[in-house]
């Protein structure tokens, strides 16, 4: 599983990256002003829906991109 914490909207090419190359993806959108985790939401949701996975919303602004045929996987406790 891939964690990103992106810090602007120009770092939506690494999501779109890892997850078209069959990794999990994790957007930790926390850092980032409502209106631009909004258009990552919106990014992620086309992609998905593009490509067959399936997104998951852990928590307030983070979220889990999971490719099609994976089997979703709650993320690792922090120690």
């Amino acid at each position: 599983m891939i964690k990103l914490c992106p810090k602007d909207y120009n770092e939506a090419l690494h999501v779109g990256h890892y997850f078209r190359t069959g990794n999990p993806v994790m957007m930790d959108l926390t850092g980032l002003p409502d209106s631009e985790a909004r258009q990552f939401v919106d990014f992620a949701a086309g992609l998905v829906f593009g490509r067959g996975g399936a997104l998951d919303r852990l928590s307030h602004k983070v979220f889990l991109l999971v490719p099609r045929g994976m089997a979703k996987t709650p993320p690792p406790e922090s120690a």
